[in-house]
């Protein structure tokens, strides 16, 4: 097999689907459709069945999508290792970042790295913290930004704390907030669980959810257009000096607080290029970036 074809198979495998990965590879159907059936024609064994909707490998596909899978991931060490052996600060970073960061932090801080070093390129995915946790863990990235905290043997390095409060656009008073109208955004299950916890801490009651959306920053949205209150992260709706926030405290009336963290893998500041973004990383103020 030659390198596209462990791409192919490898995308096939994870959208299992021939019309999405077809849209990732900027190929048509017919030709991903032509290169299945040249490798089924080459190893005499069927690799996909279809379905109703897109398709599922064969017991012999799947042996050989997951030896694709190792063998792009063989590549990019080899080319990382000799990307190193240079002793310079080039090849391919790859980043894992949680929603927020990546919209809000993400993109300044690749800027000034990239002009730092301009032979670097990036290859940034984004999700929820424990999708990034878990893409770390695999060795998918080569770092993590990931709000909360999770259990990490390896290297772990706090950037910022951040209080987890009530942004309204009115004042309130506390005993006040299960008749107010509620905001609810779409969260890991690290903050939902932050968030619930606090609630039935304090109030018998469910709020009185009247919004519904799906990213934190169309709730702040919503919050600063009168709508509603929501508890969120501080740092979402730092800049809106004319909201009220009110940090959410424990039973002992300490400030709830959230992380976020560096995680990466100690083995991997063997890498020029990880060792050298993780040290830019060090030297920045990220929470009033």
């Amino acid at each position: 097999m030659k390198h596209q074809d462990w791409e192919m198979l490898s995308i096939l495998h994870t959208t299992e689907n021939i019309t999405k990965a077809a849209e990732h590879l900027y190929l048509s159907q017919p030709a991903i459709t032509l290169r299945i059936k040249r490798l089924e024609d080459y190893y005499g064994i069927p690799l996909i069945l279809r379905k109703q909707r897109g398709i599922t490998f064969t017991p012999e596909g799947e042996l050989l999508a997951q030896h694709a899978k190792r063998m792009l991931k063989e590549q990019v060490n080899i080319e990382e290792e000799l990307s190193n052996l240079k002793q310079e600060v080039t090849g391919t970073l790859r980043i894992g970042a949680s929603n927020f960061i990546a919209m809000n932090k993400m993109p300044k801080l690749l800027s000034l790295f990239k002009k730092q070093y301009p032979n670097v390129e990036f290859q940034v995915v984004t999700g929820w913290s424990g999708e990034m946790y878990r893409k770390i863990l695999n060795r998918d990235v080569h770092i993590s930004f990931i709000k909360g905290d999770y259990n990490w043997k390896d290297n772990k390095e706090l950037l910022y704390e951040e209080a987890v409060s009530v942004a309204a656009p009115w004042d309130f008073d506390w005993e006040d907030l299960p008749q107010l109208p509620r905001i609810e955004y779409t969260t890991d299950e690290k903050m939902r669980h932050t968030i619930d916890n606090w609630w039935y801490s304090n109030y018998k009651q469910p709020p009185a959810v009247s919004i519904q959306v799906h990213q934190v920053e169309a709730c702040r949205e919503m919050i600063l257009n009168g709508l509603g209150y929501s508890i969120l992260a501080d740092l979402v709706v730092k800049p809106y000096s004319d909201l009220i926030t009110k940090p959410l405290k424990n039973s002992k009336g300490e400030i709830i607080t959230r992380q976020t963290s560096m995680y990466f893998h100690n083995d991997s500041l063997q890498l020029n290029l990880v060792k050298a973004f993780v040290n830019f990383i060090r030297q920045q103020d990220i929470k009033n970036l």
